[in-house]
C-alpha cells in the first residue's frame, strides 16, 4: 500500500515518543513546516517531562496512538530521538494505521518505528527531526521536503573511500541507527534484510561496540543476503581504555568483506548537520563506481 505524499494545507503532528524536549527547541522547525504550507499540531509531550522522558510511558503511548489514528493527520514528525521508543512500540495498536497509513519521519531512536512498520510493508522516512532543523544544512531540509511532498530520493555523490566496494544493487532501503537495530535483534520489530539495501549510522559509541554489533548482525545471518550497504555518518566514536585496532570503516568492512554486494561509505546522513532524507521501503537502484555513488 502506498502512502499519499503531503500537499499544502495538510495537517501534520509533532510528538516526542522518547526523550523530553522544550517547545522553544522546535519553534524554528514549526515555522519551516508552516512555510511549506502545512498545518502543524504540537503534541502535549512537547514541553512535558518525566525524568529524562517526555512523559510517562502511558502518556507517550497515548499521544502516538492518537496521532496514528487521527485521519486528519497526514504525517508524524518525531521531535527528537534519545531513548524511549522501544518502551511503547509493543503496546501501540497499528490496526487503523495499516488501513490508513501516514508518513512517520525521524531517525536515531525512531529506528524502532521504521523497523517495526517495515513488517507491514509500509514505507517511512529516515530524516532529520524538528530538534535539528535550525542547525541542518539546506540540502537536508530540501531532501526532506522532496521526500514528503514528491516521494523523490535521488543522489549522485562523488565522495570516495578506499573501502568502497564497486557494484550494482537493487532493493528497498531499510535500517537506521546501528545500536537500535542491534537492540531489536530477535524481536518482532527487527526488519527483514533479505534482498534489501541496508543503511546504518550511529553516534557516541566505542569502536569495540561497533565491532560487537556488526558481528552480532553477521552471526545472526542478517548481512549475507543484502543487495547493498550504505554507511552513513558515525559521529563521536570513541576509544576505550585499551585502543581498538580498527577505525569505523575498517570495522564495518571486516564484517562484510566475505560478501559481494556494493558498499558505500560516508553517505551524508546521521547525527550531523547534513542529514539527508532516505525513503525506507522504497525500491531503488544503487551503483558504486570509481566516480562515487548513484542512488535512486
Amino acid at each position: 500500500m502506498k502512502i499519499p505524499y503531503l500537499r499544502p494545507n495538510d495537517k501534520v503532528a509533532i510528538t516526542a515518543p522518547a526523550k523530553r524536549i522544550a517547545r522553544k527547541e522546535i519553534d524554528a522547525a514549526i515555522k519551516i513546516l508552516v512555510s511549506w504550507g502545512l498545518q502543524v499540531v504540537v503534541g502535549e509531550t512537547i514541553d512535558s517531562e518525566y525524568f529524562q522522558f517526555s512523559g510517562t510511558k502511558e502518556k507517550r503511548l497515548e499521544e502516538v496512538q492518537n496521532f496514528l489514528d487521527d485521519l486528519e493527520i497526514k504525517a508524524i514528525f518525531f521531535a527528537r530521538g534519545g531513548y524511549g521508543s522501544i518502551q511503547i512500540i509493543d503496546d501501540i495498536d497499528f490496526k487503523l494505521f495499516k488501513k490508513n497509513p501516514k508518513w512517520l519521519i525521524g531517525f536515531s531512536d525512531i529506528t524502532v518505528f521504521h523497523s517495526h512498520i517495515s513488517k507491514f510493508k509500509l514505507p517511512s522516512i529516515h530524516a532529520t527531526m524538528p530538534l535539528n532543523f535550525e542547525k541542518n544544512s539546506k540540502e537536508t531540509l530540501a531532501t526532506l521536503k522532496e521526500a514528503v511532498f514528491k516521494g523523490k530520493m535521488k543522489y549522485e555523490l562523488k565522495e570516495k573511500h578506499k573501502l568502497n566496494r564497486k557494484g550494482k544493487g537493487k532493493g528497498e532501503i531499510v535500517g537506521g541507527n546501528l545500536s537500535i537495530l542491534y537492540s531489536l535483534l530477535g524481536s518482532k520489530s527487527f526488519p527483514d534484510l533479505n534482498g534489501k539495501i541496508l543503511f546504518i549510522e550511529d553516534l557516541n559509541e566505542y569502536y569495540y561496540h561497533l565491532d560487537r554489533m556488526m558481528y552480532a548482525l553477521k552471526r545472526a545471518g542478517k548481512l549475507k543476503d543484502l543487495k547493498g550497504l550504505i554507511v552513513g555518518q558515525f559521529s563521536d566514536i570513541q576509544e576505550a581504555a585499551l585502543p581498538f585496532d580498527k577505525n569505523t570503516e575498517e570495522i564495518i568492512f571486516e564484517a562484510v568483506k566475505d560478501y559481494k554486494f556494493p558498499t558505500y561509505f560516508s553517505f551524508p546522513a546521521g547525527h550531523v548537520s547534513d542529514n539527508r532524507a532516505l525513503i525506507f521501503g522504497k525500491e531503488i537502484k544503487m551503483e558504486v563506481s570509481e566516480k562515487g555513488l548513484l542512488l535512486g
